[in-house]
């Protein structure tokens, strides 16, 4: 996602971006050729946009980052799931 308001982040970064965050973080694990996550894209920039300041709301390239998605059992894409002060808080496949 080419937006400021929604940041790629790799797996060098994962931790300080999101469990470490101080707002809760909403991540979405997709694929460049996923549909559907293509489809969730412009959903995802609104929602960040509406949110600032209340959430964060990122990106994670599956196919560039496998051990994110086996770290956190994303078996599909698109995967989103919410963090709050480094735990998982619920999760939509």
């Amino acid at each position: 996602m080419k937006n400021e308001l929604v940041k790629a982040v790799t797996a060098q970064d994962f931790d300080a971006e999101v469990m470490k965050s101080d707002l809760p973080v909403l991540v979405d694990f997709a694929t460049e050729w996923c549909g559907p996550c293509n489809a969730l894209k412009p959903v995802l920039q609104r929602l960040a946009a509406e949110e600032r300041g209340r959430l964060k709301v990122v990106t994670v390239d599956g196919d560039a980052h496998p051990e994110l998605t086996t770290r956190f059992g994303v078996r599909g894409y698109p995967t989103v799931i919410v963090f709050a002060g480094g735990r998982e808080l619920a999760r939509c496949l």
